[in-house]
């Protein structure tokens, strides 16, 4: 994981703070063209490429290095009772992957896109790159992917091979012998 890692720190000691320029339900924000605007060339450059995958209800977002292949994934779970006021059901949908799929990737990479209220006489150091677009984001909801509990553990003992492909892709594992554990499940369930 070595060349990832080093290619992902050299990106983010180039990539500019992107300053936020579009407006929507009372905050401002950096836009996911405008955002890929700055982060492509400079992901070229070192070396990475990124993916956004739906799967059912998640965003995997994977950062991936050219050369070696080492990946860095993450799934962000998309809550399914939002409710926008004047939105039918598809484009609240269309609303919350924009923006968990703005949110997931600016994570990832360490981009600075957000507004820090705590520090709000301080002003960023560095180049600072103006962007403009109109997108409507849902209210921001933080998901991450969880650690596995002992009891999700023992269930997932007894789940079908595609069942456990989703605790692979949805939860960290406490230690490795709990992931050997279900990959050898997974791999005999494969084999069957």
């Amino acid at each position: 994981m070595k060349n990832i890692y080093k290619a992902l720190a050299n990106f983010q000691q180039e990539v500019p703070v992107i300053h936020k320029g579009t407006t929507g339900y009372g905050y401002s924000y950096a836009d996911l063209p405008a955002i890929f605007g700055v982060i492509n060339p400079l992901l070229k450059k070192n070396g990475l490429g990124f993916s956004q995958l739906i799967e059912g209800s998640d965003i995997k977002t994977i950062l991936f290095h050219c050369e070696s292949g080492e990946t860095i994934e993450t799934i962000t779970e998309i809550p399914k009772d939002v409710i926008l006021k004047g939105m039918n059901s598809f484009q609240i949908s269309g609303s919350a992957f924009t923006y968990f799929r703005r949110y997931a990737l600016s994570s990832m990479l360490g981009l600075v896109t957000d507004k820090d209220n705590d520090a709000s006489d301080v002003k960023p150091q560095g180049q600072v790159t103006q962007l403009k677009a109109p997108v409507k984001p849902v209210k921001p909801v933080e998901l991450v992917k969880k650690h596995i509990t002992d009891e999700q553990f023992e269930k997932a003992k007894g789940l079908t091979e595609k069942q456990l492909k989703t605790v692979f892709d949805k939860y960290l594992f406490k230690d490795k012998a709990q992931e050997e554990e279900l990959t050898e499940i997974y791999i005999n369930l494969k084999n069957q």
